[in-house]
């Protein structure tokens, strides 16, 4: 079983609610977590960072 997943590996489990114009509430196999769109930049409070990126690209890294 992978660490922190009440799921095997290979099985996902995401459910994403919205609240308000740019913020979500994301529940996974390995907990909740909120997350906000600033501009092309989202955010999340595990300290994920995604960019949108001209021609279809996304990049993805830390915050913090």
């Amino acid at each position: 079983m992978a660490r922190n997943s009440l799921f095997p590996s290979g099985l996902n489990y995401r459910k994403r609610k919205k609240f308000g114009k740019n913020s979500w509430i994301n529940v996974s196999g390995s907990g909740v977590s909120g997350s906000t769109k600033v501009g092309p930049v989202t955010f999340n409070s595990r300290g994920g960072m995604w960019v949108k990126l001209p021609g279809g690209f996304t990049f993805r890294g830390r915050w913090r």
